[in-house]
């Protein structure tokens, strides 16, 4: 029961996003969880209820000012503290264009950071008015490709340019809340079996590439590895831990493939 007695709200409501609110719920949190699509929060939110546990949900898009300022409020509603955010909603580019700079358009760079950056930026915004004061942590999943790059199967650069933000986002967030007692970091996934990598999931390529490069995984990532770091990030176990960028990528970002 690590966090026993905490509020904690999670963006997205699959994935990584899915196995961490499932996971926060089974330690004792009140899970609120935020995504665009309504089927996949009731889902959810229906898994984390009938396992006897508490938590709400709302659907709203994070890349819009006006439903994500409301989605707090139904939090509010709810719930009269916030001591932790997850913020993993974000997604893949590439159907707007993302991929190699010099054949990426300047559309396909302003959506894939607005998919990414947006509700990164507008959780944490609204997580940090609600923390002043009081104190609570944040946690911002970016990814391994930010720092790690593979040219030749991973040539989204939009992406991993907005994950690199996401990186310097946290850091730059810690070290102003830092008096204000609130602790920001950042977890650097690496190839994780959710939706968004379902493209990648399917390519023979990757998969062998994942094998070599992930060795602590033998491939693929199970989100469950994500959830249960950033259970100790959200937790009084962390208490003494800010401004980090935490890889969490099977030996990727050591391992020669």
């Amino acid at each position: 029961m690590r966090l026993e007695g905490k509020k904690i709200i999670v963006t997205g409501s699959t994935g990584i996003a899915e196995a961490s609110a499932l996971r926060f719920a089974a330690e004792g949190a009140y899970v609120f969880i935020i995504s665009r699509t309504p089927e996949s929060c009731q889902a959810l939110a229906d898994r984390i209820s009938g396992g006897g546990y508490e938590c709400g949900w709302v659907s709203a898009d994070l890349t819009d000012a006006d439903a994500a300022a409301e989605a707090f409020e139904k939090f509010d509603a709810q719930q009269s503290v916030l001591d932790g955010l997850l913020a993993v909603a974000g997604g893949s580019g590439r159907r707007f264009g993302d991929g190699p700079a010099h054949e990426m358009d300047l559309e396909g760079w302003t959506r894939t950071h607005q998919i990414n950056g947006d509700p990164t930026f507008l959780a944490a915004s609204h997580a940090l008015k609600r923390m002043k004061g009081r104190g609570g942590s944040i946690a911002i999943i970016t990814s391994v490709l930010a720092d790690h790059p593979v040219p030749k199967l991973f040539a989204t650069h939009g992406y991993a340019a907005a994950k690199g933000g996401g990186n310097s986002f946290a850091r730059t967030l810690a070290a102003y809340y830092a008096p204000d007692n609130i602790r920001v970091n950042a977890l650097a996934a690496g190839l994780v079996l959710t939706p968004m990598s379902e493209r990648a999931a399917n390519d023979p390529a990757t998969t062998e590439y994942a094998a070599r490069k992930q060795p602590l995984a033998d491939g693929f990532l199970d989100p469950a590895a994500i959830a249960d770091v950033a259970l100790f990030l959200l937790s009084d176990d962390s208490a003494q831990v800010t401004g980090q960028v935490i890889g969490v990528d099977g030996g990727w970002g050591v391992t020669e493939a």
